[in-house]
């Protein structure tokens, strides 16, 4: 319900109090409502003092131009919160939160003209949760006010949680620029408060390819304009040519950092048949926000592949759109992946994973700059504050195997992923000996969701495809190699094990995993592994999942299962296999028997290529390839066997049951037992 009256001899101070103690649902009297009406809350009233804008009130009041439009105009008033001047810095601009024009939320257009000499325009916009933005503040739905003033002039006031920033001119400057648009904003930014960056390198490459047409379009755009510290390389500069500005500017929309949703890419200026080239504007965990660009199509001069970069600052309005300074340039792929890791080492996205390495003494920079091709899984600032990561940091050799854990001697992108993955979880070694990383990609094109495992440990791949003149970055938010969930957190989550999971839940066998004061080593056959016995022996594979059959089912889960006071890495059982024909590890029932060789030769996928030297289980005469080695744990450690502990008489199947083989004897143990006592008796 809207709220329509008439105000005399009323101040403008007095008329804006006035609106703050009016909504749609309430009346006249809210102020008295809030503090009498038994129905409202505490909270509800401490919240609505809380938001009223009193400190705007002042300036309004303080402002020549502002009162006479309350007294005699239409207009939109934009009121920041209180908690919105608390976090505010610098000078607020009180006639550029006002447009000489009514509109309530559902007749703002996309932009609006301010108030404020040179009528600068607000820029509204609206993201998919339906909050409606100006410039990079929202609006709260619940406080917009509508009235007519005793001019009969319709008034609107909505209130904000961000107060909002001009452009204005430096203090020093002897002229003042008003509305400035994108390329007046390159060629005065000496001029303009815009902090310390300058823009002289990218603003002369700019006039040098002609292409101040595309900053002086009408419209709304979003112009991304790398700083002159981000030139830093000699030859950077040269790289900026007619293309890579087009890349750098997205045509027909705003891109304010708040009302912006997360990795969405946009189309760039530079898209077209030969050369195609999205943006996209993200945020990390730590406040850092960032923008890339992914070359999907590129040329003989613009290779593909996703290039960072930071923003410097943000959510700079000018007359045709929104500017935001970066601290490089995007497309231009002139770095190695070791110079890109030293150059974001002071502040950027892995600089905690530089320091990992610089801590631990630097051979593994070196390693990787000696890799002519080098793919490297770079965990995030945030991954490194796992508390897990503590109880090895001081362990520099275990440290280091971790650090080359985390490189692959091969340029791999995400597409080359997808190949390796289009018949398995894709298998690629490390530079760590016997370490191989497990990819899975689930999704298409931007909804590509990419894990990796490594060390026991699951990652999600963050940020893809970061690419650099030899290879590529990946940025995860785990760091590889250190275990932060139990066995059967592992068995749970990793897809390559769900049928041993499966199994295991409806016997109940899963229940001991948990247990950490226990020291498992679990050879788990992987769900490859159990389709094989569905070939071998597809009725007995059936019923293996049948909770018909648990306690079978269980039986044969128990001996995979290794109890002792240590785990057994597959070194450590090579090593025990060397001293004795057999090494006898203690289960949970009686004993498990194997020997553990290693030995040379193609993966066990018959679409593999390359060469290995993996481990092989030998059981009751049986080779059985170990796919995956040393998956760590909390409380124990998992080998990824590829054929269950499992062989064809130990499943008798008849008349639509089966026994193990142990159970049989059990079995005709008890019934020797009691034809022994009925002859007794």
């Amino acid at each position: 319900m809207k709220m329509l009256f008439t105000c005399r001899g009323l101040s403008a101070a007095a008329l804006l109090l006035l609106l703050s103690c009016l909504s749609y649902a309430a009346g006249a009297e809210l102020a008295d409502k809030l503090r009498d009406d038994p129905e409202l809350s505490q909270s509800t009233a401490k919240s609505f003092r809380r938001l009223m804008p009193v400190r705007f009130y002042s300036l309004l009041e303080q402002n020549a131009v502002a009162n006479s439009t309350l007294a005699l105009r239409s207009c939109t008033i934009f009121v920041p919160t209180n908690e919105a001047f608390q976090r505010h810095t610098g000078t607020t601009h009180v006639i550029y939160h006002i447009t000489t024009a009514a509109f309530n939320k559902d007749q703002l257009p996309n932009s609006v003209s301010s108030d404020m000499e040179g009528n600068p325009p607000l820029f509204i916009t609206k993201n998919r949760n339906g909050d409606i933005f100006v410039n990079n503040a929202r609006i709260i739905p619940s406080l917009s006010v509508e009235l007519t003033n005793r001019e009969g002039k319709r008034q609107v006031m909505h209130i904000i949680d961000e107060v909002l920033d001009p452009l204005t001119t430096l203090s020093t400057a002897q002229d003042q620029i008003t509305n400035p648009d994108a390329l007046e904003f390159m060629q005065k930014a000496d001029l303009l408060n815009i902090g310390k960056s300058r823009l002289r390198t990218y603003r002369n490459q700019v006039l040098m390819a002609k292409k101040e047409s595309l900053f002086q379009s009408a419209g709304a755009h979003t112009f991304l304009i790398p700083i002159d510290d981000g030139f830093k390389v000699a030859t950077r500069s040269s790289l900026v040519d007619a293309k890579v500005i087009d890349g750098h500017v997205i045509p027909n929309t705003v891109i304010f950092t708040a009302a912006s949703r997360h990795d969405e890419p946009k189309t760039s200026a530079a898209f077209e048949d030969l050369l195609k080239v999205t943006v996209s504007f993200f945020k990390q965990k730590d406040g850092k926000m960032y923008f890339k660009s992914n070359t999907l199509v590129g040329d003989a001069k613009h290779a593909e592949g996703v290039v960072l970069a930071e923003i410097v600052k943000a959510n700079i309005p000018v007359k045709n759109g929104v500017v935001h300074l970066i601290q490089r340039p995007l497309m231009i792929i002139d770095s190695t992946v070791t110079q890109f890791l030293q150059e974001d080492s002071e502040n950027g996205a892995l600089r905690k994973f530089y320091e990992a390495i610089m801590d631990n003494g630097g051979a593994v920079l070196n390693d990787i700059n000696n890799l002519s091709e080098v793919t490297i899984l770079a965990p995030s600032n945030e991954a490194w504050n796992a508390t897990s990561i503590n109880n090895i940091v001081r362990d520099r050799k275990k440290m280091i195997e971790i650090l080359n854990m985390h490189i692959i001697k091969d340029r791999l992108n995400v597409e080359k992923i997808r190949q390796k993955n289009a018949n398995l979880i894709a298998q690629v070694p490390t530079l760590n000996n016997h370490t191989f990383l497990y990819f899975n990609v689930q999704g298409d094109g931007a909804d590509a969701h990419i894990t990796v495992e490594g060390g026991g440990v699951n990652a999600t791949v963050v940020q893809a495809d970061v690419a650099q003149t030899n290879g590529f970055v990946h940025i995860i938010d785990r760091v590889l190699g250190v275990p932060h969930t139990t066995v059967l957190g592992k068995l749970e989550s990793d897809p390559m094990m769900s049928d041993t999971y499966k199994m295991g839940q409806f016997s109940n066998f899963n229940d001991q995993l948990n247990n950490t004061q226990r020291r498992f080593t679990f050879f788990v056959p992987r769900d490859k592994g159990w389709q094989k016995t569905e070939l071998d022996s597809p009725s007995a594979h059936k019923k293996l999942f049948m909770r018909d059959f648990a306690y079978h089912s269980k039986a044969i889960l128990e001996r995979h299962l290794a109890i002792a006071d240590r785990v057994f890495t597959m070194s450590d059982l090579v090593k025990m296999s060397q001293q004795t024909d057999n090494v006898v590890l203690p289960t949970f029932r009686d004993s498990l028997k194997i020997r553990v060789d290693e030995e040379a030769g193609h993966l066990h996928d018959e679409y593999a290529s390359h060469e290995w030297t993996g481990y092989v289980i030998i059981w009751n005469y049986k080779k059985i390839n170990v796919y995956r080695p040393d998956v760590e744990c909390t409380n124990g450690i998992i080998h990824v066997i590829d054929y269950p502990l499992l062989e064809e008489k130990d499943v008798v199947v008849s008349g639509g049951s089966y026994l193990t083989e142990s159970s049989i004897c059990i079995t005709l143990a008890n019934l020797i037992m009691i034809t022994v006592a009925k002859f007794l008796n």
